[in-house]
């Protein structure tokens, strides 16, 4: 199976099947992924612009991001 067969059999799965589908499958992907500078310097940008496109308050995300990582709520 190619790269261009797997794309198309998701882009042909109900807009829930891939919701679960990118849930299930981004931690795992992303695993091994994240320990590669390089990558994460191509994906932080993706990532960006899907968050952009959904109409996401950036100043919300970042206090989200902020409280996620302090050490009081990691208690």
């Amino acid at each position: 199976m190619t790269h261009h067969d797997i794309k198309d059999a998701l882009l042909k799965l109900s807009p829930e099947e891939q919701k679960a589908f990118i849930l299930e499958t981004l931690p795992v992907l992303a695993r091994d992924m994240v320990k590669e500078p390089e990558f994460m310097m191509q994906l932080f940008p993706v990532l960006l612009d899907i968050l952009k496109e959904s109409g996401m308050d950036m100043q919300q995300l970042l206090q989200l991001a902020t409280m996620l990582s302090s050490p009081q709520q990691q208690q």
